[in-house]
Parts: structure tokens; C-alpha cells; sequence
């Protein structure tokens, strides 16, 4: 039986919400039911009606809640960036908070390795706006988010804990107090057309924990594809993660764009593609913290990572006097660690400063640039001059 699209096409499906009704499964089909969430009603409640496979379709309006979903396969839908999640307001109880969330089915846990996470109790109360929530043993897998705003929330606007395979798309994540999109001891995820904006953090931020310190973890081939990251303190963050992709995003006026951390844990933070991304003027000033260093005009900064590849990246304009300034910028990590094996090949760069190409690491070995079409580096040399008869 084909899902029903509601707004988008006609269905003969009876929706299931408020008005609650569904259609005769076909023989030998398991039906997957609409959930219709209009203003005033709860969309928590929708959530917790829901069964593996259902979408919770919420309509244009804005909802004062946070939500927390933990069913597998479940599609948590907007209207467009009219569909508005905001914080409950501070003297209301509102019906549709995490707190009052009854358990929902989990999938079965799967025979491969999973990284450790430790369980998000408090997901929503912590100042989340909407939680994916799996727990160590079993991942909650196949999760949807999808065209719908989160504003406003002390913590993040999308949080995701032990995930397999979410799908974050179309949502716009801005004016939360720490990161737009989160994703910590996940695996497989999808992150594709978000626009993170004015976050107090990361725009997007991928993780294995911020609570443990461990190794990285393999994400079986994360993907962050077609984003606009836009007046966040970092743009994407990768810590102590392997094996993901950041391809055709667009960042601008964050602190720093792009930082894949790593540090002296076994196995090593790397393997991370950064191909294909605009990245110009990321000159907002931001403090020093306890890990980091002032930030400004920051492009791409690789620290601690290892067999990471840096290509075909248009980078123009980051302007700073911070020591991880630059357009590209290899540095140790906190802890010392070098960047090691990383192929920094064929990017055009322009206008960066105090350089185009920065390799501040020098304990690092087997670090590669060619091709790169730019004006300045240092050390000196790291550049091919642009042919400027071909202009």
C-alpha cells in the first residue's frame, strides 16, 4: 500500500490522528498509517500513537513542545518551514512534552558492533528540541525528520542518540543554544538540504560521545550533503569519527566551517571526505573556550585525523588572526596529537588569511597537497598558481 503524501498528492487512505480512522490493509501488507497533527494538538501524543513505519505529518503552525521518538521507522514529517517547533512556555504544562512519553517498540538488536553510548534520559527536559533516542543495546533505526523548523531550544534543535540510518532533511535548525543538528553513537546517517543558522555550537554536529573517551567510531558511511551551515560557531563539527562524507554544503559567516577533531584514542579519528563545498567568509569572531583557541576565519581544519581526503573544495575569504586562521589548516590536536596521511588535492582557494594553505602541524607525517590552485601558504610552496590566461 503506497504512503499517503497529504498536501502533495491524493490519497485513499482514511488519515489516523485526531479523527482517527485507516484503510484496509491489502493481503499480505502491513499498513502504515498518517498521523495528522494540526495546530493546538500535540504532536508527542501523535508520536506515541504511532507504530513502526507510520509518519506523524504535522500541519503548518507552531508548537510550544519538545518530542521524543524512539519507534523504529518512523517518519516525523512537516509542511515546510511553516511546521515551527519551539520551547513550551515556562509556566505551561504542555501535554506534548518528552516527560510524558509512554514506551514505544524498539527493534531488535542487531548481531554487529555498535559504539558505547550511554542512555540520553532526559533527552527533552535538558533543552532538546526533537530527540531520535536509542539506547546501547539497541539502536532505533530508520528514523525520519523532515520538513519542519526547530527554533529556539537551550540545547539543540535535533538531537540524535544511537541511530542507525536517520534521515534528517529539509529542516531548518536556528537560535539554539548549542547545535542545530546533533548525532552522537550513531551509525548510516543521512543529513541532506538542512539549513543550520545562528547556533550557539555547531550547525551540524557528529560525534561518537562527548561524555566518554574512547575511540573513533566508524560510521558506516555518514553522508552531509547540500547544506547551508550560516552564522554558527563552527559549521560542521566531526569528532572522533571514521569513515563519512561532507560533499556540495555551503558555509558562510560561522566562526570556522569545517573541523574534523581527533585526538590520541585508538582507533584514530580520519578517513573523512570533505569534496565539493563552498566555504567564503567565515569571519565571525568568536571567544577562546577551554578546548579551542579564539576562532575566526577558520575554512577547513583538520587536528588529530588521519587518511582524510580534502578536494575539489572552493575556499575564498576566511580572514583571522587566530592560530587555526586560514583556508585550509592542518594543526595538532588538544592533546598533541599529529594529523597524519591526509591528501589535501586540487581545491581552489583565494583571499584566506594569514594563508590559503596552512600546515601548522609539523609533527605530522605523510600530509600531501597538490594541485591546489592558490596564492599563499605556509610554509611556502603548498600552491599552484592559478592561470590567470585562462580568466
Amino acid at each position: 500500500m503506497k504512503k499517503c503524501h497529504i498536501a502533495y498528492l491524493a490519497c485513499t487512505a482514511t488519515l489516523l490522528g485526531t479523527g482517527l480512522g485507516a484503510a484496509a490493509p491489502a493481503a499480505g501488507h502491513t499498513a502504515h498509517h498518517v498521523h495528522l497533527v494540526r495546530p493546538g494538538q500535540s504532536i508527542q501524543q501523535a508520536v506515541d500513537a504511532a507504530a513502526p513505519g507510520d509518519t506523524v505529518l504535522v500541519a503548518f503552525g507552531t508548537y510550544r513542545e519538545s518530542v521524543t521518538v524512539k519507534t523504529p521507522g518512523l517518519t516525523l514529517r512537516g509542511m515546510g518551514r511553516g511546521t515551527v517547533i519551539r520551547p513550551a512556555a515556562a509556566s505551561a504544562t504542555t501535554a506534548g512534552t518528552a516527560s510524558a512519553a509512554k514506551p514505544a517498540a524498539k527493534p531488535a538488536a542487531k548481531p554487529a558492533a555498535k559504539p558505547a553510548v550511554k542512555a540520553a534520559e532526559g533527552c527533552a527536559e535538558s533543552g532538546n528540541g526533537v530527540c531520535v533516542l536509542g539506547t546501547k543495546e539497541r539502536h532505533v533505526e530508520d528514523v525520519t525528520v523532515a520538513n519542519l523548523t526547530v527554533t529556539g531550544f537551550t540545547r539543540s534543535g535535533v538531537y540524535a542518540m544511537a541511530a542507525d540510518h536517520l534521515t534528517v532533511r529539509n529542516v531548518t535548525a536556528e537560535r539554539n543554544g548549542v547545535w542545530g543538528i546533533a548525532q552522537e553513537g550513531s551509525l548510516h546517517g543521512f543529513f541532506r538540504g538542512n539549513t543550520a543558522r545562528d547556533n550557539g555550537d555547531a550547525g551540524l554536529f557528529l560525534a561518537n560521545s562527548v561524555k566518554e573517551e574512547m575511540g573513533a567510531v566508524d560510521t558506516g558511511g555518514t553522508v552531509v550533503e547540500r547544506n547551508r551551515l550560516e552564522g554558527n560557531r563552527i559549521g560542521v563539527t566531526v569528532r572522533r569519527l571514521r569513515n563519512l562524507t561532507l560533499a556540495a554544503n555551503r558555509l558562510t559567516g560561522n566562526c570556522a566551517a569545517v573541523f574534523v577533531v581527533g585526538d590520541e584514542n585508538k582507533p584514530r579519528a580520519g578517513r573523512v571526505t570533505v569534496k565539493h563545498n563552498r566555504i567564503e567568509r567565515n569571519n565571525k569572531s568568536c571567544p577562546k573556550t577551554a578546548r579551542l583557541d579564539a576562532l575566526q576565519g577558520s575554512g577547513i581544519v583538520l587536528t588529530g585525523a588521519e587518511d582524510s581526503l580534502i578536494t575539489r573544495n572552493v575556499i575564498r575569504d576566511n580572514v583571522g588572526a587566530s592560530p587555526l586562521s586560514g583556508g585550509i589548516v592542518l594543526f595538532k590536536s588538544f592533546v598533541g596529537t599529529p594529523s597524519e596521511r591526509n591528501r589535501i588535492s586540487d581545491n581552489t582557494l583565494e583571499g584566506n588569511a594569514p594563508a590559503d594553505l596552512v600546515n601548522a602541524d609539523t609533527a605530522g607525517k605523510g600530509n600531501t597537497f597538490e594541485r591546489n590552485v592558490c596564492a599563499a601558504s605556509t610554509p611556502g610552496g603548498l600552491c599552484r598558481p592559478a592561470d590567470r590566461t585562462r580568466r
